[in-house]
């Protein structure tokens, strides 16, 4: 099963990617990790993203869809893999469209974890005032603002377009985390 995980910062994307690794087998791609990986290895993509990355510049949309393409090849992808952080938007999600239409595959589904903007702002304060100071920079409530509003403005509308396209599947990601991931199972079908 090929399948992206949807949802804003601090939707819990990673957490049920992990679990989906865990329980299915599939393989958790994250474009970041990817993109290191790329360049560690000396890749051809990877020597040309590590100079990017290095003047401090965000890598192009082709270079990540093309070290996605490369990933997708490996043997350990065979069975089914989840995109984690890809695509961010529109143009990246036909981009990946494309590759995968190259190799004779599609996606199988999209799961959107729908939660509430409020409540995860709430979240982040309080794990901020519970932690006294021992958080990273960018956990804090107005570092969330910046980058959900982001998520809504680039991102978002991903929902309508796998919607359109009929794989999208919405599961509320506000429920505990075990019954988040449950819904999902669900959502999928059985193995």
């Amino acid at each position: 099963m090929k399948l992206i995980l949807l949802g804003p910062p601090g939707a819990g994307k990673g957490t049920q990617a992990k679990r989906l690794e865990d329980n299915r087998g599939y393989v958790q791609l994250s474009t970041g990790d990817m993109l290191r990986a790329a360049v560690a290895a000396g890749t051809d993509v990877g020597l040309v993203a590590k100079d990017i990355m290095a003047r401090g510049e965000l890598v192009p949309d082709e270079i990540v869809v093309s070290i996605i393409s490369e990933r997708i090849d490996l043997p350990d992808c065979k069975d089914g893999f989840i995109l984690d952080g890809f695509p961010r938007n529109v143009r990246q999600a036909e981009a990946l469209d494309a590759v995968l239409e190259e190799k004779g595959l599609s996606l199988d589904a999209v799961i959107e974890l729908s939660v509430d903007d409020g409540i995860l702002i709430s979240r982040v304060e309080n794990r901020a005032s519970e932690s006294q100071g021992s958080v990273r920079d960018d956990d804090n409530a107005e570092a969330l603002k910046t980058r959900l509003g982001v998520y809504h403005e680039q991102t978002a509308p991903l929902i309508t377009y796998y919607k359109n396209r009929g794989i999208l599947r919405t599961v509320d990601g506000m429920a505990h985390v075990d019954d988040v991931s449950r819904s999902v199972e669900e959502a999928l079908g059985p193995v």
